[in-house]
């Protein structure tokens, strides 16, 4: 382990793994240590026997479960968007050889008390139950303005300079109601509060563009798509990648202490009596807890069911966001669901997870909204996990600290972390005008 690494990575959590294996495909020296003996870090995948321990302390659960082997729960479950920037980047990396993906089945919002397929384009505008007929109109028309937009031409901006008017300018344009603004911003456009209707219209129209193309690319219910056996073989395979680059990977570490020079620049890491040196270190907030600072707290809710989700048209995998407003909260809450389809659970076997972002002294009970809508289940676990984000300045230190996950199901604010942290790490940005057909989903299942 005594040798020099330009950037040493400490923890196997999946922000950390994408930027090792971009880091590593640039032809930088990688070491990747992890204190766990297992990959994931935080967003590790558990078989049943793990899950049994974590949250009741036992290891022996209900023999009609089934199988613990064939249990795959993940801890921070999240769905990619089938053209998103994780695709993309993973496509750069190459990672997506040792992946196999499936369409998701549906994307669902939840408005007046009731579950409703999200309407992505102007024809599913006009079928939507969610609206009126004079409303679907309106929303028809706002539909048509967003699929035609193109930034480069401004015959098709129709005078809207979409740099200057805010979301909320733009939509009042269109004269649109506050429920269909919410479904919308929210499991269109992917917000998690109302903050972007004060920001300028482009980020949403170039969001609500990206749902729609997602949405087209398999022909599904859904813009989503996600691995077969769950998200812990992201990290494995970004292991395998990094191998491929002369990367190292060690687990299984403990202390992973960060070395200081002087002048309070890292220049290594120690475990075990031994150090390795290096310019730079990738970390979760765990391995530097005195460079970050809590920014809240995620409750969760993990359930194993023997149905789908009711309301969803028999979706064996599912999203369901729940809009702040329709809750009366100041962000909103997350319904995810997979099952045996994906690979995630025996056959006949559903997970479920509602998500949010705490905002009382009694969490759990703040899931009810969420948990109302997946009738009976034959298991439940709640977890509790504080967020942290890094306030320490990299240009002075040479450490760059991921942000902890945050409640959404869905993948597009982690990865824009992982960019945003890749360009401060090179100064560069990641090309990701990649050939999409790379991350097919598989069709044979």
């Amino acid at each position: 382990m005594d040798e020099e690494y330009d950037v040493i990575v400490l923890g196997t959590g999946l922000k950390e793994c994408i930027l090792s294996g971009l880091l590593s495909v640039d032809g930088l020296k990688v070491l990747h240590m992890d204190r766990n003996d297992y990959y994931g870090g935080d967003s590790t995948s558990l078989n049943l026997n793990q899950l049994w321990k974590r949250f009741r302390g036992e290891d022996k659960p209900p023999a009609h479960l089934g199988a613990s082997r064939d249990y795959n729960v993940d801890m921070v479950p999240k769905f990619m968007m089938a053209n998103g920037t994780l695709v993309r980047t993973l496509i750069h990396t190459d990672v997506t050889k040792y992946l196999s993906f499936k369409a998701v089945d549906g994307s669902f919002v939840f408005s007046k008390g009731k579950i409703h397929k999200v309407p992505a384009t102007d024809m599913e505008a006009l079928k939507s139950p969610l609206m009126g007929l004079f409303e679907k109109r309106r929303a028809r028309n706002f539909f048509v303005y967003v699929q035609n937009y193109n930034e480069a031409d401004p015959v098709t901006h129709q005078g809207l300079d979409l740099t200057r008017i805010t979301t909320r300018e733009l939509i009042s344009k269109h004269g649109l109601s506050d429920d269909t603004v919410d479904f919308i911003g929210h499991a269109l456009a992917l917000h998690r509060d109302d903050r972007y209707l004060n920001e300028p219209a482009l980020d949403t129209v170039k969001r609500m563009k990206l749902y729609a193309e997602s949405l087209a690319r398999f022909q599904g219910g859904s813009p989503y798509i996600y691995p077969l056996y769950g998200l812990g073989e992201l990290p494995q395979g970004f292991a395998r990648l990094s191998a491929v680059y002369g990367g190292t990977y060690m687990l299984n570490k403990p202390e992973c202490k960060v070395e200081f020079d002087m002048e309070g620049k890292v220049c290594g890491v120690t475990s075990e009596g031994e150090t390795a040196k290096c310019k730079k270190v990738v970390c979760d907030p765990s391995y530097l807890p005195n460079k970050v600072r809590k920014i809240g707290r995620v409750v969760r809710a993990i359930a194993i069911m023997s149905h789908p989700i009711p309301n969803t048209n028999e979706s064996h995998s599912v999203q369901i966001i729940l809009p702040q407003k329709q809750l009366g909260r100041r962000s909103d809450m997350y319904v995810f669901c997979c099952s045996y389809t994906h690979n995630v659970a025996p056959r006949g076997k559903f997970i479920a997870f509602v998500s949010a972002e705490a905002e009382t002294d009694n969490p759990q009970s703040e899931l009810k909204p969420g948990i109302d809508l997946l009738g009976s289940v034959d298991e439940i676990f709640y977890d509790i996990y504080d967020r942290y984000e890094p306030v320490n300045e990299p240009s002075l230190d040479n450490c760059f600290v991921s942000t902890s996950y945050d409640a959404t199901t869905h993948f597009e604010t982690t990865v824009t972390d992982v960019l945003n942290m890749y360009t401060m790490i090179t100064g560069k940005t990641v090309d990701l005008s990649v050939d999409l057909s790379a991350a097919s989903a598989a069709e044979e299942y």
